[in-house]
């Protein structure tokens, strides 16, 4: 069995300069050393010349020496800082025009670099720091186990509890567990130790280390929704109170005269007359805020749609065909079975194409209705050759309206149908050509 071969000794780099330097130097040594010890000197010179020669190459390979080491360590210091994040520290005789002077420069400029870098990068950590501690929404980040590993004050806040009790407990600890899982956009209805209402979640990945870490952001929707709510509120008792009083001030009024004409003794000779037009006025009146109250329960209980499957070119070509004022070319599709709820969505079309005739009745143009199939969705238009949308602002505002007569919940009951089957109904000018197209999106 053969030994383990035997480990080789390395001279160190400070050794193999020296051994070289002496070897660069022996020759020119031991021709003096000839000369000088077989030549006609005394034994005085012949000692004196030896010391000086081996004193002067001593020493000339003790400076060669030590001017290549010392600038390697102190590139090596330099670099050490570097790595040790000292970026203060700066080499000596660094200048141009020469080869150690050139490389110190460069560790000096490295070193400027990454001073002027970390400090960037510390000014932007504060900055992220002092963001995240004055935002109001939570931030917690876990790591693929689901453990904390940071979180905002906002966050420290929710959870009732301060940082140093939440890094490193798992989501499922914290309640979070639900956040982490749940679809962006459903708000979720969630009760915290610091607060509890409608949150919305977002969710993000990055990777911390090489290893894939979640972001999760809760935003509290309460407060947001109660003021939209409140906005609401306000706009319906504003539309409400214009509309009664639209009604109740001509009924008061003509009550007023009526009651001023029964009082009149003797009654003048018509006043049966004007008795009749007056309870005629009243009437009117009535009626009409009776179908406006009625529009807006019609609103306000559109039921959830009870879908079934249904034949979308058979449903365009029936509600084409209901129009009698004006003759409706119907553009056919694919042949395509949609589910949906066939009532609300044949309401849905018999609102926008009476618009489409009404304005096309104006000009005295013509209205196309069609279907086509996308690669996500299907989508139902109706094209008018009228005037266009003047004001798009109020489209789809409730019980706005531009006809007389109108109730102004036409577009807003039918938005509120393509929105409960899980699509949109959007209307705009046509693109070089007079009039509008009413496009109604259903995901497939």
């Amino acid at each position: 069995m053969k030994g383990r071969p035997k480990a080789r000794y390395r001279f160190s780099h400070e050794g193999r300069l020296t051994a070289l330097t002496m070897a660069a130097a022996g020759p020119a040594i031991i021709v003096a050393m000839l000369l000088l010890w077989f030549g006609d000197y005394t034994v005085k010179v012949q000692w004196t010349l030896t010391l000086f020669i081996a004193g002067c190459a001593l020493g000339f390979i003790l400076s060669a020496r030590e001017n290549v080491i010392r600038p390697l360590q102190t590139m090596s210091n330099l670099l050490a800082a570097l790595r040790e994040g000292d970026y203060s520290i700066r080499a000596r005789g660094a200048r141009r025009d020469d080869a150690l002077g050139e490389v110190l420069l460069e560790i000096n400029a490295l070193g400027e670099t990454l001073r002027t870098q970390r400090l960037g990068a510390f000014e932007a950590t504060a900055l992220l720091r002092t963001i995240m501690a004055e935002i109001d929404v939570a931030v917690f980040t876990f790591d693929p186990e689901r453990r904390l590993r940071l979180v905002n004050r906002a966050g420290e806040n929710l959870l009732a509890q301060p940082i140093d009790k939440l890094l490193g407990r798992k989501a499922s600890e914290l309640n979070l567990e639900v956040c982490c899982e749940a679809d962006e956009d459903a708000p979720l209805t969630l009760s915290f130790p610091g607060g509890s209402g409608r949150w919305g979640v977002r969710r993000s990945s990055f990777r911390e280390r090489g290893l894939p870490h979640e972001l999760i952001v809760l935003t509290d929707l309460s407060r947001t929704l109660r003021e939209e709510e409140r906005n609401a509120w306000q706009r319906l008792v504003r539309v409400l109170g214009h509309e009664m009083n639209n009604s109740l001030a001509p009924i008061k009024s003509i009550a007023g005269s009526l009651e001023t004409l029964i009082k009149r003794d003797p009654p003048p000779l018509d006043w049966r007359d004007d008795a009749r037009s007056g309870l005629n006025v009243i009437a009117t009146r009535a009626d009409s805020l009776s179908r406006f109250m009625q529009a807006y329960a019609r609103l306000a209980r559109l039921p959830p749609p009870q879908k079934e499957n249904v034949d979308l070119g058979e449903l365009v070509r029936r509600v084409a065909s209901l129009e009698r004022r004006l003759d409706v070319r119907v553009v056919a599709g694919p042949e395509i079975i949609v589910s949906a709820d066939a009532a609300q969505l044949e309401q849905l079309l018999i609102n926008i194409l009476q618009n489409a005739v009404d304005a096309s009745l104006e000009t005295g143009g013509g209205v196309e209705a069609g279907w086509r199939q996308l690669a996500e969705c299907i989508e139902i238009f109706v094209q008018d050759e009228g005037q266009g949308i003047m004001n798009p602002t109020n489209l789809f505002v409730p019980f706005f309206t531009t006809k007389p007569g109108g109730s102004g919940i036409g577009l807003a009951l039918s938005r509120q149908i393509a929105e409960a089957h899980g699509g949109s109904l959007t209307l705009a000018n046509r693109i070089g050509r007079p009039g509008c197209e009413a496009l109604l999106r259903i995901p497939v």
